[in-house]
């Protein structure tokens, strides 16, 4: 990362040392606009593709083929994001599609919140949550060790990214829309961490946060 040069506020406290954690840094609530700005502070950045459209425009001078892609993106350790990419060609646009996917992460919090474990094991979510993106609607469980993720197949490398080792899950809408299951899923993600809880609470589903 010799070469970045910051733009942004952001960017300036990462590369000069004041900031040295993703937490540290979406907790400022400044915009993240720069995916150095991640490379930075989660290296170890794991990704999929979710999925790859082609799409054909006819123009005055022809046909033109475009290529979208989706990838998500995550540490396996609370962190994960969503990016879409189209570009004229595929490997453009997944290099696009990584990079939304740095800019949208977000923090997961993680913890026990099922009555059948009580582990205090941050293998799971806290508590349920609902997600919702376009047509499609994703409603996630508390899971007990060893259920393991217990929901479609198209949104489990999102889960997994994030660190979530067991979960039951359901999907509303048109879920074959891969994208809008994926958003749907994220959305839900993101409440474990925007709802408050009181400290006891946090105890009594081992939270890891």
């Amino acid at each position: 990362m010799s070469d970045w040069v910051p733009k942004t506020k952001l960017g300036k406290m990462v590369a000069s040392g004041q900031i040295n954690s993703m937490e540290e840094a979406l907790a400022t609530n400044l915009p993240l606009l720069e995916p150095q700005i991640v490379d930075t502070l989660l290296p170890n950045l794991k990704r999929v593709i979710l999925d790859t459209k082609v799409t054909v425009r006819v123009t005055d001078s022809g046909r033109r083929r475009a290529f979208q892609v989706a990838v998500v993106v995550g540490n396996e350790n609370g962190y994960v994001g969503v990016g879409i990419g189209k570009a004229s060609e595929r490997r453009i646009a997944l290099e696009k599609a990584i990079n939304d996917a740095k800019l949208n992460i977000i923090r997961v919090r993680r913890g026990c919140g099922s009555w059948e474990c009580g582990c205090n094991l941050s293998h799971s979510i806290p508590f349920q949550v609902e997600g919702k993106s376009g047509s499609v609607r994703v409603v996630l469980k508390p899971a007990p060790r060893g259920i393991g993720l217990a929901v479609a197949d198209a949104i489990k490398p999102v889960l997994q990214l994030a660190g979530i080792k067991d979960v039951w899950g359901k999907g509303f809408g048109n879920t074959r829309t891969t994208i809008n299951f994926a958003l749907a899923t994220i959305d839900a993600l993101k409440k474990t961490y925007s709802t408050r809880l009181r400290k006891e609470d946090l105890l009594k589903v081992g939270v890891d946060w």
